[in-house]
């Protein structure tokens, strides 16, 4: 049997794949917190340190990712660098999901697709009960009398 083409045009798999990367860079809470105190702005790793409560090998090892993924930006001052936004996006970013994640957290937080622990990676789908698999991230499926998972 010959296999089917996808009806999907490769550069519109290519941006997909590259945003998923994009939003892979926030696949990490402490990332996120970095981020969010950032909001208040600029601070230098010893600030975000003792705020994060963190050692300062992985704070630094998350400004890196943060920056080289382009979310923050830096300037140096003397032996400090300081951290940033890079950008006003990424502050409509962080508000729009603010926004999104409160209308939508109970969803969130009962997702069966998504395990929060393993950030962001996919439940196999064994690990998904029959019944689990019925429910469409806690609403039902039209036709099917099932209960909200607990």
């Amino acid at each position: 049997m010959a296999a089917t083409r996808s009806a999907i045009p490769e550069g519109l798999r290519q941006r997909a794949g590259v945003m998923a990367r994009f939003f892979r860079g926030m696949d990490d809470p402490t990332r996120v917190l970095i981020l969010e105190l950032l909001l208040d702005g600029e601070k230098n790793v010893s600030e975000l340190v003792e705020l994060l409560g963190s050692p300062q090998g992985r704070v630094s090892t998350h400004l890196s990712c943060l920056r080289w993924c382009g979310y923050v930006a830096t300037r140096r001052e003397g032996r400090n660098i300081y951290y940033r936004l890079a950008d006003d996006r990424v502050r409509a970013l962080l508000r729009i999901a603010q926004d999104l994640m409160a209308e939508h957290a109970r969803e969130l937080l009962s997702c069966q697709v998504i395990d929060a622990e393993g950030a962001g990676r996919p439940v196999p789908r064994d690990r998904i009960s029959r019944k689990r698999a019925d429910v469409n991230h806690g609403r039902q499926r039209p036709g099917r009398a099932t209960e909200r998972p607990r």
